[in-house]
Order: structure tokens, then C-alpha cells, then sequence
């Protein structure tokens, strides 16, 4: 006799749970490597569509960037030569105002001369003037002076007098 079974044996709860976990696991990884190659060639061609609009980007910019570059250099410069002609403006202003000084000064200077020189001539004729009254009035005063002198000699020595001031 024998004790082997032509039936197939039956499979326990915990041998069933474990094949369907072996199934899912085999299916899951599956999945997942499938998963993972469509989105590898989504990623690839995302990255081959962007790569040309980047350049696009970058380029716009760079031309961006230099026109602001030439802006700015043109103000810069136009600053400059603006600055540049108003410094000589100024200094043709201040050259024409240092002369019109000058010339002002030497007439001043020349007025000043005549005035003195005239009130030093008014001056001396004054003084000449007086100085001829002075000795008519002395050659006036010199015979009245005899003879006072006469008159006062019998009287008192004269006292000396201080001189005005």
C-alpha cells in the first residue's frame, strides 16, 4: 500500500498568502521599471524641448544686456560732452568776466590817479596861495610890530608865550 496521494496537495492559508505577495511583488516591480523608462524618455524629451528655448532665452537676454550696455554708454557719453561743454562755456564766461575786471580795475586805478593828482595840484595852489598871504600879511604886520615893540620896551619885558596848538 501505498500512502502517496494522486491528488494534488493542498496548499495551506499562510503558502497562499505568501504566493499572492510574491505575485504583487513581481508585478509591482514590473510596474516600476516600466514606470521608470517612460518617465526616463518623458524627462528626456522634456529636456530636448527646453534645451532650444533656453539658448532662445539666454541669447534674448545677452542681446538684452548689451543693448542696456550701449544705452548706458551712450548716456554716459553724452553726459560727458554735455559736461564737457558747459565747463567750457564756464570758462569763457569767467575769461570775458576776469577781463571786463580788469579793464574795470584800470580805470579805476586811472580815476584814482586824476582825482589825486588833481586835489594834489588844488593842493599845492592852495598852499602857494596862503603861503603869499601869509607874507603880505607879515610885510603888513612887520612896520606895526617896530612899532609896538617901541611902546612896550618902556614898559614890561614881554612874556614868553606858548605857542598855540
Amino acid at each position: 500500500m501505498s500512502y502517496k496521494d494522486d491528488k494534488p496537495e493542498e496548499k495551506g492559508f499562510f503558502e497562499k498568502v505568501k504566493e499572492t505577495i510574491e505575485s504583487l511583488w513581481e508585478g509591482t516591480t514590473d510596474t516600476a521599471e516600466d514606470v521608470k523608462e517612460v518617465v526616463e524618455e518623458k524627462f528626456d524629451d522634456v529636456k530636448k524641448a527646453v534645451a532650444p528655448k533656453k539658448r532662445a532665452a539666454t541669447r534674448k537676454a545677452t542681446t538684452a544686456k548689451a543693448s542696456v550696455k550701449k544705452a548706458a554708454d551712450s548716456v554716459a557719453s553724452k553726459t560727458k560732452s554735455v559736461t564737457k561743454a558747459t565747463k567750457a562755456k564756464v570758462a569763457v564766461i569767467k575769461a570775458k568776466a576776469d577781463g571786463e575786471i580788469k579793464e574795470l580795475k584800470a580805470k579805476a586805478d586811472d580815476k584814482a590817479k586824476a582825482v589825486t593828482s588833481k586835489a594834489k595840484k588844488t593842493a599845492d595852489d592852495l598852499n602857494k596861495k596862503a603861503d603869499a598871504k601869509l607874507k603880505a600879511i607879515k610885510a603888513e604886520t612887520a612896520p606895526a610890530k617896530t612899532s609896538t615893540a617901541k611902546s612896550t620896551t618902556a614898559k614890561k619885558p614881554a612874556a614868553k608865550r606858548k605857542p598855540i596848538l
